[in-house]
């Protein structure tokens, strides 16, 4: 075995502690009162008790059981290392709705090699559901396999009645995002920004929504996503129109396949029109 790859034990002890580790989370978060809410780069990024505990909790178990593995975190940073599995970790993504009581969080915790993801997990503690994929290996929720809707076109548009997510930068609109607002309603379509990028890009392979466009990729906050989504036969693409589940810049885009060539192409021309402006 080289640096690169994992045996399949590995990988399934990958997977089984990920799995336990994100229902652990779930937990909870689910049971969990704050009391404390501080500020990181701004007034507007929060972090509570929360996000800290979790992260150190899951840290210490995935470094105990794969002490050779790299850990990047949301909260205490770290470094991928290359040619070696390296851990992405969000323990709470969607801080600020759990500052504020809004139950829509979610926990994500993805394995990769480079940009190659081999596990992911994401916990919906407010649904009660933690889905996972490992590559090559479908998608899941709750254990039961996972496929995207396909998704029908209605009239002349696949985005007509529909719903795609997205997410400020932050708490402001990223450049393009009004501009794309307005080429989906003049599509049929609507636009929600519900506060958690990972439950965005979760939502077409969830049956929430027909796609998700975020801004900036992260693998700390999306690579699970990505890669469940991809297993439950949804389209992801970057912001280049390739498809990828780690894109090395730009954004990323998610949707049922229906719908994907007609939201990126109106994503490509909200980005254009920003350009043309600028």
């Amino acid at each position: 075995m080289t640096p690169g790859e994992l045996h399949a034990d590995e990988l399934l002890a990958a997977r089984t502690l990920a799995l336990d580790l994100g229902a652990w989370a779930a937990e909870e978060t689910r049971s969990h009162r704050v009391t404390s809410i501080s500020t990181k780069a701004d007034p507007a990024d929060l972090v509570t008790e929360l996000d800290r505990s979790i992260e150190l909790r899951v840290r210490e178990q995935v470094l105990a059981r794969f002490p050779g593995h790299a850990f990047v975190g949301e909260e205490y940073g770290g470094a991928a290392v290359p040619g070696h599995p390296t851990w992405y970790l969000d323990p709470v993504d969607g801080t600020t709705n759990l500052a504020n009581g809004i139950p829509w969080t979610a926990f994500s915790l993805a394995l990769a090699i480079d940009d190659r993801p081999l596990v992911g997990v994401v916990a919906d503690p407010w649904h009660g559901a933690v889905f996972d994929a490992v590559a090559g290996q479908g998608a899941r929720r709750n254990g039961d396999v996972l496929r995207v809707e396909a998704g029908a076109s209605t009239g002349r548009s696949s985005l007509g009645g529909g719903v795609v997510g997205s997410e400020l930068a932050g708490h402001r609109a990223w450049p393009g995002m009004r501009e794309l607002a307005h080429r989906l309603t003049d599509a049929y379509c609507t636009l929600r920004v519900m506060g958690s990028g990972t439950l965005t890009l979760l939502g077409p392979a969830a049956g929430r929504g027909t796609g998700a466009i975020i801004h900036r990729f992260s693998p700390i906050d999306h690579l699970a996503a990505t890669l469940i989504a991809h297993e439950a036969g949804a389209v992801v693409l970057g912001q280049d129109g390739r498809s990828t589940l780690f894109p090395a810049g730009g954004g990323v885009l998610v949707a049922a396949p229906a719908a994907a060539e007609e939201l990126y192409g109106t994503w490509k021309a909200a980005l254009l029109a920003v350009e043309v402006t600028a």
